[in-house]
């Protein structure tokens, strides 16, 4: 069994519809998870650009405002994912069954929330996994396509917990100074694996960094690795959890 592969971009920013030509260009499957405005004055995409993209992406809610749900009280946070699951129900004519945490800070609260509003899963910043993590509601990523140095890596993977499952992740990302280096030999252990590969980022920040060659160029990569069947949206990925096992989890330093 080969690798699966899920992109999630956050944010909304209106350079998605970029990421979204990349993505489809490659025939590759995502989710865009669209706050309805962005407290912190960035640009979102219009109704009409949320529209468009849904035609070949899922899409889901990243709060209405971009909100830090650990922040806010439990009725803002409840407003905050109830009324932006709504209103892009009501521009989508259509469900959104996924959620993400703006900038992961959230509390058990929060989780709770979400659950009673009726998504079926939830994705979190919690990176270095090559599975979907056994809460449906915290699942976990593979790597943010950022050039973060290793201690990023590092507090992450302390702060985050699960630190069994993400042991390889760690391992790989410390081997490595170039972020793109990384990138590639995390993927590429997934392969090796048959693992669930799960990367998400920023539309904004992959022209800030000058990297919309470098984003296409790994797209081109999964394409020529992962057969179609099994490049997936997040909740596709989440629907076929019960394959992802990530076997080599649990292998020693010495098989790396």
């Amino acid at each position: 069994m080969g690798a699966v592969f899920t992109c999630s971009i956050d944010d909304g920013h209106p350079s998605d519809m970029k990421t979204a030509e990349l993505l489809h260009k490659h025939g590759l499957g995502g989710t865009f998870f669209i706050p309805i405005r962005n407290c912190e004055g960035d640009a979102v995409l219009s109704d009409s650009q949320i529209r468009e993209l849904g035609k070949n992406f899922e899409i889901g809610s990243h709060t209405f405002d971009h909100c830090y749900l650990k922040n806010v009280d439990i009725w803002q946070a409840y407003h905050q994912i109830n009324d932006g699951k709504a209103r892009l129900e009501d521009l989508l004519g259509a469900p959104v069954n996924g959620f993400c945490y703006p900038g992961g800070r959230y509390r058990r609260r929060d989780v709770e929330l979400v659950r009673a509003c009726r998504f079926t899963y939830a994705r979190t910043t919690m990176n270095l996994c090559f599975d979907t993590g056994r809460r449906p509601y915290e699942i976990p990523t593979t790597i943010q396509f950022y050039p973060h140095d290793r201690v990023v890596y590092m507090r992450n993977f302390a702060g985050s917990g699960n630190w069994h499952r993400r042991l390889s992740g760690l391992r790989i990302a410390l081997q490595h100074d170039n972020w793109i280096t990384r990138l590639y030999a995390l993927f590429d252990y997934a392969c090796r694996h048959g693992s669930a590969f799960h990367l998400w980022g920023h539309s904004k920040q992959f022209g800030q960094l000058n990297a919309w060659h470098d984003i296409d160029a790994f797209f081109r990569h999964v394409a020529a690795r992962v057969p179609a069947q099994d490049r997936l949206s997040n909740a596709q990925l989440v629907a076929h959890a019960s394959i992802m096992t990530a076997p080599a989890i649990a292998e020693s330093a010495q098989s790396l």
